[in-house]
C-alpha cells in the first residue's frame, strides 16, 4: 500500500525537476548575445541621451551590445578594433581583397577576440593596416577614419536632387525673376491677323477697252499697297537685310527653370564645417560626400566636424544607423531631438 504523502512527494520533486529542466532551456536560450538583445531597449545610460533612438535600434538587430553591467557607455571612445566588430555585423559587403594565407597581422595574435572581424573588415575594404604591418586593435579610431572607411565602401546616395513643385491647373504658376543661372525661355508670340472686309457684291461695270488700258498701272498700286501690309512667308535675307527688332510681352504662365551648377567638394566642406581646414586633402572628396548623403553627424556642434577626435559609441552608432538608413536596410530615425544633430 502507497502512502499518499509518499505519493505527493514524489508528484512535487519531479514537478520540481520539470521546472528546473525548463528554466535551463530558456536561460540557455536566451544566453549570450539574445540576453544582450533583451536589455538593448533598457540601457540606462541612454535613456536621456540624444543618441538614444539610434542605439536602440542597432541593439535591437546585434549590431551594438551594452557592457555586463547593463551600461552602453555612449561616450566613450571606439577602439579600431571594437569598430571592426561593428562593420562586420552591419554591412554584408563581398571581399575586396584577400589577406594571404599564413599572413596576418603583427599585433593581432591568434585567438584575438576581434581577429575574425578585423579580418572580415580589412577584407571587405572598410579598415587597413600600417606600413610597419601592425593594425593597432586597441588604437581609438578617429572621426575622420569612421567617415571616410564609410564613405569609399558604401554606396551612398545624394541627397541634393531637384525639387519637384508639382504644380497643377488649379495652382497656376507664378512667374520666375530672371536670375543669373537663368536660361532663356522662348516665349510665344502671338501674330496678330488682319480681319478682311466683309464680301461685296460683285458689280459688272463695263469700261471701255481703251480707257481700261490706260488705267492698269493706276489699279496695280492698290494690291502691292494691301500685300505689303498682309502677313505673308518670311522675307530673303537680301531683300530685308535689317528686319525690325520684334518686341515680345512677358507671359506671366511661364515659369523660368533654374539650373543649380552641384557644390565642388571644397565648397561642401568649407559651406558646413568651421573646422574644415582640418580636414586632410586626400579626403575632402570622402567627406563631401558622406555630408551630401546626411550620414556626418556633429554633436553637440552641427558646425564642427572635429575629425581628428575619438569617435564616441553615440557617435558611431548614429552615423552607422544613417549609413544603413541610406540602403533602405534600416527605416530612418524621425525623433526631432536625435536628428538635429544630423549635418545637411
Amino acid at each position: 500500500m502507497i502512502n499518499l504523502n509518499s505519493r505527493k512527494a514524489l508528484i512535487f520533486s519531479t514537478s520540481a525537476i520539470a521546472c528546473s529542466s525548463a528554466l535551463v532551456i530558456i536561460s540557455a536560450y536566451f544566453s549570450d548575445d539574445s540576453a544582450a538583445v533583451l536589455a538593448a531597449a533598457s540601457f540606462p545610460d541612454t535613456q536621456n541621451y540624444w543618441a538614444q533612438p539610434f542605439i536602440k535600434s542597432l541593439a535591437d538587430r546585434n549590431i551594438v551590445t551594452g557592457y555586463p553591467d547593463n551600461t552602453f557607455r555612449p561616450l566613450k571612445a571606439v577602439n579600431r578594433d571594437e569598430f571592426a566588430a561593428i562593420l562586420q555585423k552591419a554591412f554584408n559587403q563581398k571581399a575586396e581583397r584577400q589577406i594571404a594565407s599564413g599572413s596576418t597581422f603583427t599585433d593581432v595574435p591568434n585567438g584575438y577576440w576581434a581577429a575574425a572581424d578585423i579580418k572580415s573588415a580589412y577584407e571587405m575594404g572598410f579598415m587597413k593596416g600600417y606600413p610597419n604591418g601592425e593594425f593597432r586593435p586597441k588604437q581609438p579610431i578617429s572621426k575622420l577614419e569612421v567617415i571616410v572607411a564609410l564613405a569609399r565602401n558604401l554606396k551612398l546616395p545624394t541627397t541634393r536632387t531637384a525639387v519637384n513643385n508639382n504644380q497643377t491647373a488649379t495652382n497656376p504658376p507664378i512667374a520666375a525673376a530672371p536670375t543669373a543661372t537663368s536660361l532663356p525661355v522662348p516665349v510665344p508670340v502671338a501674330t496678330p491677323q488682319i480681319q478682311s472686309a466683309p464680301p461685296q457684291r460683285n458689280r459688272q461695270q463695263m469700261m471701255p477697252m481703251a480707257l481700261t488700258t490706260l488705267m492698269q498701272p493706276f489699279m496695280m498700286t492698290p494690291a502691292r499697297s494691301v500685300a505689303a501690309t498682309t502677313p505673308t512667308t518670311p522675307v530673303a535675307a537680301n531683300d530685308n537685310p535689317t528686319p525690325a527688332p520684334t518686341q515680345t510681352a512677358p507671359n506671366p504662365a511661364v515659369v523660368v527653370p533654374i539650373t543649380k551648377q552641384p557644390l565642388s567638394p571644397s565648397m561642401v566642406v568649407n559651406k558646413y564645417y568651421q573646422d574644415a581646414a582640418k580636414i586632410p586633402a586626400d579626403a575632402i572628396a570622402d567627406v563631401a560626400e558622406a555630408t551630401t548623403a546626411g550620414i556626418v553627424i556633429n554633436y553637440p556642434n552641427l558646425r564642427l566636424l572635429n575629425p581628428n577626435q575619438a569617435a564616441t559609441r553615440g557617435e558611431i552608432s548614429a552615423m552607422i544607423h544613417r549609413a544603413l538608413a541610406s540602403q533602405g536596410k534600416l527605416p530612418p530615425i524621425t525623433d526631432p531631438a536625435a536628428v538635429k544633430y544630423i549635418v545637411n
